[in-house]
């Protein structure tokens, strides 16, 4: 694609990186294929290549309106068209640098500034989520049906308790984060429940709070940046230890995220270093699993219980395009003895995509309802994934319980901890 970038971003690093990501692009329309939004709308301005030219005309200087804002908002950033791409554009990052540049020229009316306003100071802060959660639990009978469906229904912490501290040689940090503690508190849980059995522990850093994406996404870069910096300040001492060998991430959107700090603080001489790192030794808990599959085969053969359990996972766009892990939960699920049943359209996004179900309502209900019609077409007596995002949106929509995938790993220990206990009193 040729491209004639204006003075005001040309010669800077953004306008380099954007310059070769859009001469990368051939125009071949593969992406439209597999984008959510052009497979609802059908508009070519909502999907990937569409979007490219919005881009590329504005960097380029033409006139930009509230219509550029529209088609760029309603992007879930879900990189399934990266996945399906055959020339590698990265969209990713030109949706980022798009976004940031398009907030400086088009003005938000009030309503919107204000909710991303909320948005950005709740939703990070575990301080101030938790409470804000719980008081609208107790007016959810209260609100309007579209709002009552954001707000999350409460979650019975297990009983069962954190593995106990210096038991294992071999530790890894978990990032808590700032929403899944309050949402789904089970999930660091189960993770340090089955890496104990595999002789490892996990940690929490007190003070390492959100990684930094829901403010990034938001285009609130600079508090997105501290974010990321809080998350590496707090990691840094047990990295220049060594008492720890990695970072493992329950969420794949955290993941995601903290996998890219590298890419995203490279120009920052005090933290380039330190988010390259931290980048190349943080993995997603499946992979973890994955390394230790021999052991883990072991101790899954011991178990009963809950054997051919109809299972449909969801694999989230932050875990499958972006991180570019796939079936390696579905392996480690059928090894535990669960059933995994066909889900069709696997590729496409459930429609959480951080806020996009609170800022694209209408949009991101008729994708989770397409995600909820593919995952029941099997009957599955559960249905998992590795996201909290996408678990909290898809249970707002569905009877049939959502569950982190790493629960239903530890339910199968569990009951092969228990059935080897019977059996030494036989």
């Amino acid at each position: 694609m040729q491209t004639h970038l204006a003075d005001f971003i040309r010669d800077t690093p953004a306008g380099r990186e954007a310059d070769a990501i859009l001469r990368a692009c051939v125009h071949c329309g593969f992406c439209n294929a597999t984008c959510p939004t052009f497979q609802l709308l059908g508009d070519e301005l909502d999907g990937p290549r569409g979007r490219i030219y919005l881009i590329k005309q504005m960097l380029e200087g033409q006139p930009v309106s509230e219509k550029t804002q529209l088609h760029l908002d309603r992007c879930l950033s879900c990189r399934s068209c990266e996945t399906t791409c055959p020339s590698g554009v990265r969209y990713h990052r030109l949706l980022d640098i798009g976004r940031e540049v398009l907030e400086q020229r088009v003005p938000r009316s009030f309503a919107g500034r204000a909710t991303r306003f909320l948005l950005c100071e709740t939703l990070p802060r575990g301080e101030m989520f938790k409470p804000a959660v719980r008081l609208g639990q107790l007016m959810r009978p209260l609100l309007p049906s579209l709002l009552a469906e954001q707000v999350p229904l409460a979650t019975a912490e297990s009983a069962r308790p954190w593995p106990r501290k210096g038991r294992h040689p071999r530790r890894l940090i978990a990032l808590a984060g700032c929403m899944q503690p309050t949402l789904t508190p089970n999930t660091n849980l189960a993770t340090a429940r089955v890496l104990d059995r595999l002789g490892i522990e996990l940690l929490e850093v007190p003070g390492a709070g959100c990684c930094g994406a829901l403010r990034y996404h938001l285009t609130d870069r600079e508090n997105a940046f501290a974010d990321m910096r809080r998350v590496i300040d707090a990691w840094w001492p047990q990295v220049e230890s060594g008492r720890v060998e990695g970072f493992v991430m329950t969420a794949s959107g955290c993941g995601a995220q903290v996998r890219e700090y590298g890419e995203l603080l490279k120009h920052d001489p005090a933290y380039a270093e330190k988010a390259a790192r931290i980048a190349a030794m943080t993995r997603d808990v499946s992979e973890v699993l994955a390394a230790e599959r021999r052991r883990l085969v072991e101790l899954l053969g011991q178990a009963g219980g809950a054997a051919g359990q109809r299972v449909a996972f969801h694999s989230p766009c932050t875990l499958q395009h972006a991180q570019k892990i796939r079936g390696v939960v579905e392996s480690l699920l059928t090894a535990a003895g669960y059933q995994l049943t066909a889900v069709a359209d696997a590729h496409l996004c459930c429609g959480s995509a951080g806020t996009y179900s609170i800022s694209q309502p209408v949009l991101a209900s008729q994708l989770r309802d397409h995600k909820l019609a593919a995952l029941g077409a099997g009957s599955p007596a559960v249905f998992a994934t590795a996201n909290v995002g996408c678990q909290r949106h898809l249970q707002s929509g569905s009877p049939t319980p959502v569950r982190h995938w790493i629960e239903l790993i530890d339910e199968r220990l569990s009951t092969s901890v228990a059935g080897g206990r019977r059996a030494e009193g036989d």
